[in-house]
């Protein structure tokens, strides 16, 4: 990587610091009120009052009765590929971030996690799945539902109802709050601790090694090449022709050097001490906005 750290590290850093802070209170003021009429579609074909209905139940995680963390995530896969499925069939983009995560899923993360010898903390791997897929799902049903959807998926959602937008960034945007935000929070909630280390890699690096069949799956269903940006999210491709632009902040080149997940990692076992969860939480969020940044420009420079 020839980018220049020394200068990156000072005034570009302060720069994204901003332009986080600014793109975060925007996302906030545009989440939707909860009165807001449903869209029909985003971009594709409309879907019935029908297939809506059954989006909005199959994502509504309250009526999911399994108690074992593997038994709840066994039916959360079966609901997200059934999801995927109506929204992927519709052409509606709300589900370009659906289909890879489906891919990976069945290819990558369940095979893993139906195999008793695979992880040293099986119950603990199970769980922090269940919780990621649950977030997903809750705001997949937040947004069927008109209730208000976390920011980082309200970003998502709005991006997937503008059809100027380039497809293959708005994957990528879900991915960021997959990975930025969501996994984060799943770190945290369950308790994870340094025993719990080598499975979180396990899985994760499942996920970021399975890139093509996440690529190939989305670009066959939507016609987006999201490929460039996969690389750039998690091997930090195109981090030089964002040095002078004001996004390739400090944030970035740690996620480059030590990896996103390692990041996460870190700031969810921040989010577990009260001492540390504010400052963790600002990282998390200052990470996820400066991220989306960049795979906007990089969108535009990239022409994708």
């Amino acid at each position: 990587m020839s980018l220049r750290r020394t200068t990156a590290r000072t005034s570009v850093s302060r720069l994204a610091a901003l332009s986080s802070i600014t793109l975060l209170a925007s996302i906030a003021l545009a989440q939707p009120a909860a009165a807001d009429p449903l869209p029909a579609s985003a971009c594709g074909t409309p879907l019935s009052a029908a297939e809506a209905g059954t989006v909005a139940a199959l994502s509504d995680t309250s009526t999911i009765t399994a108690t074992a963390s593997m038994d709840r995530l066994e039916e959360e896969v079966v609901r997200q590929q059934r999801i995927s499925d109506i929204l992927v069939s519709h052409g509606d983009r709300r589900g370009l971030f659906g289909i890879g995560l489906d891919a990976v899923v069945q290819r990558a993360v369940m095979p893993l996690q139906r195999d008793s010898a695979a992880f040293v903390t099986p119950e603990w791997a199970h769980a922090i799945s269940t919780d990621l897929l649950r977030r997903y799902l809750d705001n997949v049903h937040a947004e069927f539902t008109g209730a208000p959807t976390e920011p980082a998926w309200g970003r998502y959602f709005a991006l997937s109802r503008d059809c100027t937008m380039s497809p293959a960034r708005v994957a990528m945007i879900g991915y960021n709050a997959h990975l930025t935000v969501d996994l984060a929070r799943a770190v945290a909630t369950t308790g994870t601790t340094e025993r719990n280390v080598a499975d979180y890699y396990k899985i994760v690096d499942s996920i970021a090694t399975d890139g093509d069949t996440i690529v190939t799956r989305t670009n066959a269903a939507y016609g987006a090449d999201l490929g460039p940006l996969w690389r750039f999210y998690f091997l930090g491709e195109g981090l030089d022709r964002l040095a002078g632009e004001g996004v390739a902040s400090e944030l970035l080149l740690r996620a480059a050097d030590s990896g996103y997940n390692t990041l996460t990692l870190a700031n969810g076992f921040a989010l577990q001490n009260p001492q540390t969860a504010p400052a963790a939480t600002a990282e998390m969020e200052a990470l996820w906005a400066t991220a989306d940044g960049a795979i906007e420009l990089l969108t535009r420079l990239g022409g994708l």
